[in-house]
């Protein structure tokens, strides 16, 4: 289990989620999770307790909650987007768009990346780290785990599942080599993902795209039975732990 921490960015403070190896257990670097759009959810606690257990020392800030999407608010609004009732997920349109609104806005991502700056300064400090350090993220968290990788050199890898770069993210920027995992029905990304490849390409990045056929969005989530995929989330795991131990 890990504990509740409280950082500070650019502008004020927020909560983290941090996670240390078992006693003992020798420290192989520091490891940023950054949570899906639907906030700091037990299942990101839960990912990042499994990454502990392979002894990284683990962050998951807490970001969404700053412009109101906690966790108990984005299961509400998940619920909602999943709901079987057609009325249901009519209704509820307005309430996801007004609550998702502020997340998209240029001021919140330049808050976020100098808060995910702050988690790097903080993993660097602890003992056993090294210089040690990566980030992995989820559909949002994934999102900004490229743009961190744009904005700190610090980073030795980056492991983004199902995003892409936001829009300001200096491609020329990025250190790390990166290892990035789609499913091929996840329309929206699929149709960015070829430019995305040119230009890393063209910056000279080493960015490796791992796309799973029958997988969609959030494939590796195994708390959302709507878009679980055992078999994929399974080689993903698989794959993102020998890229971390390769490169970290």
């Amino acid at each position: 289990m890990g504990e509740t921490i409280e950082l500070h960015g650019d502008d004020g403070a927020f909560e983290a989620y941090l996670v240390r190896p078992a006693s003992g257990t020798p420290v192989k670097g520091g490891l940023i999770v950054i949570h899906e759009i639907w906030g700091l959810a037990d299942h990101i606690k839960d990912v990042s307790e499994r990454f502990a257990a392979e002894g990284y020392l683990v962050l998951a800030p807490d970001l969404l909650s700053r412009v109101g999407i906690t966790a108990h608010l984005g299961a509400e609004l998940q619920a909602i987007m999943h709901s079987p009732d057609d009325k249901v997920r009519s209704d509820g349109q307005p309430m996801l768009r007004e609550a998702m609104a502020p997340s998209r806005s240029p001021e919140f991502a330049t808050w976020a990346v100098s808060a995910l700056i702050s988690c790097v300064d903080h993993l660097a400090a602890q003992e056993g780290v090294d210089g040690h350090l990566g980030v992995t993220g989820f559909c949002f968290g994934g999102s900004f785990s490229f743009a961190l990788s744009a904005a700190d050199t610090r980073l030795r890898v980056v492991v983004p599942f199902y995003g892409t770069p936001p829009p300001p993210t200096d491609f020329s920027k990025i250190s790390a080599p990166i290892l990035a995992f789609y499913g091929d029905q996840d329309e929206r990304l699929m149709s960015a993902l070829p430019d995305v490849v040119e230009r890393m390409a063209a910056a000279d990045v080493d960015f490796t795209p791992i796309v799973y056929k029958g997988a969609g969005h959030a494939f590796f989530n195994d708390a959302n039975v709507h878009a679980y995929e055992p078999d994929a989330a399974a080689d993903s795991w698989r794959r993102a732990l020998e890229f971390l131990k390769t490169n970290i």
